[in-house]
């Protein structure tokens, strides 16, 4: 059959394809905490009583046509009451854009701003963004960042690939490694943007920065940083990326916003149009009531982040001791959402079975068949195959599972040759 180019070279989701083979394996019976997709499982983790509650009265209130293109105006206030409150962030109601989620957010920005052939510059690991800009025929440009930078990107591994460059894509906290920009980090990458601006002709189209932080409201003890916040003349350049999928829990509901320049998000607004990826209007209802009251925020919040904080931590404590047993593990300590980074250096070794673990991927399903573990390799995120590098996504998992895991874990290791 005849298709499209790009859908005749496009690549699924390589964290899909692990978490498919790992509920193929559960439904014949095979017990495995599964930590790949970046998802909640609502028996474990359920979204605020109060927040389904609203979302039940509204579609008892008939709220089922077509909300407005840009969002019901109630949710657009809330949020721009919220951004002031919660970040500082001054934005008034027709700089929001509300949609299904940040995933349209993240593509009508991609659209709005880039040209087929404009470079797009993004850290390797980072989610998605690899994909993004082969669906808009951009030049990728990956930068790999470092461990000892906690896998974030800095500006001097940025600097030398910023000329000419249309987007710059961040994310904090970071998906896929759950670590955090200080802002001293985000401040000098600020700097760069800025002076790279400043070279660049009248008419010259602008280095802008998609900040993506989804993640904001979960975070342990570290201080979420923004690229406004820091450098207010950014305001022109930056789109944000936000929503209620992490930080309640509710990846099924389907509500995101966007937020940045009004000329900017006018174009997502219509790009959005076409598409029709709107949230569901009830949802932007329950959504806007939901968040007028911030004491039941952060109560719901204050309990959610410390039971993912508990989870993130028994695995992170699990591979210190396995690391001080002389395990060849490491992890970097939790700062936010819902992953930890892990270290599995074990390429190159042999199972049982005589068979060469020749590169993470097969590290990887090593641990899914002998330690009823699955977990996403960084190569899913843009790195190379032979980086020893994992995800843990807990949102899946109980903290029972996860205590039962780590021996399983150890025994299979300690099986290695």
């Amino acid at each position: 059959m005849n298709v499209s180019v790009l859908a005749s070279s496009l690549i699924g989701s390589e964290i899909i394809k692990i978490g498919n083979e790992v509920n193929d394996m559960k439904s014949k019976g095979a017990e495995i905490a599964n930590l790949t997709i970046g998802d909640f499982n609502p028996a474990i983790y359920p979204i605020p009583a109060e927040l389904k509650d609203e979302i039940i009265e509204a579609y008892n209130l008939h709220h089922t046509n077509y909300p407005p293109a840009d969002g019901i105006l109630p949710l657009r206030e809330v949020v721009k009451d919220f951004l002031k409150d919660r970040f500082k962030l001054d934005y008034e109601a027709n700089e929001v854009l509300i949609s299904a989620g940040s995933r349209p957010l993240i593509y009508s920005t991609y659209l709005a701003l880039v040209d087929p052939g404009d470079k797009v510059i993004f850290p390797a690991p980072s989610w998605n963004n690899n994909h993004y800009c082969h669906l808009t025929s951009a030049e990728a440009v990956a930068i790999d960042s470092l461990e000892e930078n906690n896998f974030m990107p800095v500006a001097s591994q940025l600097k030398p690939h910023l000329k000419g460059a249309t987007l710059l894509a961040l994310c904090s906290p970071l998906n896929p490694t759950g670590t955090m920009f200080t802002k001293e980090q985000l401040a000098e990458i600020c700097d760069l943007v800025i002076e790279e601006n400043k070279r660049r002709a009248a008419g010259e189209k602008p280095l802008y920065i998609m900040y993506d932080q989804i993640y904001s409201l979960l975070t342990f003890g570290k201080e979420h940083v923004d690229p406004v916040s820091i450098r207010p003349e950014l305001r022109d350049y930056t789109i944000y990326i936000d929503g209620i999928s992490k930080c309640l829990a509710a990846t099924g509901v389907r509500v995101g916003w966007g937020f940045g320049p009004a000329a900017i998000v006018s174009k997502m607004k219509a790009i959005l149009g076409h598409v029709g990826a709107w949230a569901p209007k009830a949802e932007q209802v329950a959504v806007a009531k939901y968040f007028k009251n911030p004491t039941q925020v952060d109560t719901f919040l204050a309990a959610f982040k410390d039971q993912v904080q508990l989870s993130l931590n028994e695995i992170y404590n699990g591979f210190q001791e396995l690391k001080s047993e002389g395990f060849a593990v490491d992890a970097i300590e939790p700062m936010g959402a819902i992953y930890l980074t892990l270290k599995i250096d074990y390429i190159g070794k042999t199972t049982p079975d005589g068979d060469l673990l020749k590169d993470s991927a097969a590290i990887n399903f090593y641990l899914i068949k002998n330690a009823g573990t699955a977990l996403v390799p960084f190569s899913a995120f843009g790195n190379d195959e032979k980086m020893a590098w994992f995800r843990a996504s807990v949102g899946g998992c109980s903290l029972a599972d996860i205590k039962a895991m780590m021996p399983r874990i150890k025994k299979a290791l300690s099986e290695l040759k």
